[in-house]
């Protein structure tokens, strides 16, 4: 980081005004920008609500779903679709550099988050769990929707959601939120340096989806029956131990602890941007509910059969997550036996007809995996070779995650400093 702008950080950090900046109403920014309501730039509009028997076919609809990735809305990724006339589609359209927003939420972190629409040629159209900001004035989208994920503005997104068990963002209430607006110039500039970021991390993005294919197809064809490779449960090497409910009020040792759930466990990878944190143990906690670096936990509930590795300290599990002890084998190569499509769809197929996908423990441990014999007993060695090979697939693609987690974290940061005056261009 060039000294100028730590100084800068350090200046703002501590109440100052830098020379070339003025003090505004939501923060400092530089002379020359301006300070706006969204309602001078966006006609506010709740979405579609439709017969169940409409959706699925028609005009894409934009959901809550397409307004949570971290790319720009375009009409060929919306996924959802509803079948409505040429009327009610010029009622409810979504166009070019229109901002969509989270109206409804299970957490005020969540409240209000928006996304942009930059399809120049195709109309949409969106749910009714989102609100529109239909563009009617002069702004970069791309730079709007970035402007409206800066602390300054989010601050005020949440102060302003209400409810309890659901936690709800009305249109009377974007409306009189603040946004910082650069000059026309400086908005398409920034939005080409953020923009020249997000194809940095969509092409690696790919790259590990390839990477990911030609993994998975390894591991499936190593792991498969062979001759001489026999059937046997995977209760003769794991044993599955439940999470903790965390529903005590007696604790005992201190320090912060993240608590592991189902939600945290996605499309088997361990996902620690969001997690509850409790501040002591519970008296009554168990040690295999204390979760180490290395430990394999699988998903008992929403997305059932997924499994990763918990690659942080201070770890807790939660109820519906499992832990797998491994006794008598390699453990990677048990671990690579869950990851097979073999055993996620089984997985799967087990928990289908229930009113929540559910698995119990004797479910995974019931499950029958091929392991090679010799002189009827297990073939350490092949074992151990397979587990290596398919170890040493996963180090190459931990190591280009860790390429697109510091392009993304260097794009986080770069928009905040853009966003805020505090880099210019």
């Amino acid at each position: 980081m060039k000294a100028e702008i730590k100084q800068l950080i350090n200046q703002l950090n501590n109440g100052e005004v830098p020379s070339g900046y003025e003090k505004m109403e939501i923060g400092t920014f530089p002379i020359g920008w301006k300070i706006t309501t969204l309602d001078k730039l966006l006609d506010f509009k709740n979405g579609v609500n439709a017969d169940k028997e409409k959706y699925n076919s028609g005009v894409k609809m934009i959901s809550v779903m397409d307004i949570l990735t971290d790319t720009p809305i375009l009409y060929d990724s919306i996924k959802g679709q509803v079948d409505i006339d040429e009327k009610t589609l010029d009622i409810y359209s979504v166009t070019y550099g229109d901002i969509l927003f989270q109206r409804s939420s299970e957490t005020v972190e969540d409240a209000g988050k928006s996304n942009v629409y930059l399809d120049p040629d195709k109309t949409a159209t969106y749910s009714g769990f989102v609100i529109r900001g239909k563009k009617k004035a002069e702004y970069n989208p791309y730079f709007l929707n970035e402007a409206l994920r800066i602390g300054q503005v989010r601050s005020q997104i949440m102060r302003s959601a209400a409810g309890s068990q659901h936690i709800n963002v009305g249109q009377d209430s974007l409306a009189k939120i603040i946004v910082p607006i650069a000059s026309s110039d400086e908005q398409s500039k920034i939005a080409k340096i953020l923009m020249k970021w997000d194809e940095a991390i969509e092409l690696q993005e790919k790259l590990i989806d390839k990477i990911v294919i030609k993994n998975n197809n390894y591991a499936n064809k190593l792991l498969s029956q062979k001759t001489n490779w026999k059937p046997m449960p995977l209760s003769k090497f794991i044993e599955l131990k439940s999470g903790y409910a965390f529903k005590s009020e007696s604790y005992t040792e201190e320090g912060k602890y993240k608590i592991i759930t189902i939600k945290n466990v996605k499309s088997g990878e361990l996902d620690l941007s969001e997690y509850s944190v409790i501040d002591c143990l519970p008296n009554n906690i168990q040690s295999h509910q204390i979760l180490n670096i290395g430990d394999i936990i699988i998903s008992l509930t929403g997305n059932v059969g997924r499994a990763c590795i918990i690659t942080s300290e201070n770890c807790l599990l939660n109820q519906r997550v499992g832990k797998i002890n491994v006794k008598n084998i390699n453990p990677t190569f048990i671990y690579e036996i869950l990851k097979t499509k073999r055993f996620i769809s089984k997985m799967q197929n087990i928990s289908q007809g229930c009113a929540q996908a559910n698995l119990s423990n004797d479910d995974v441990e019931n499950f029958i995996a091929f392991f090679p014999i010799k002189n009827d007993a297990l073939d350490v060695e092949t074992i151990d070779k397979i587990s290596n090979f398919l170890g040493t697939l996963q180090k190459e693609l931990n190591f280009q995650k860790e390429i697109l987690n510091y392009l993304v974290a260097q794009r986080k940061a770069l928009q905040q400093y853009l966003l805020n005056g505090i880099a210019r261009v």
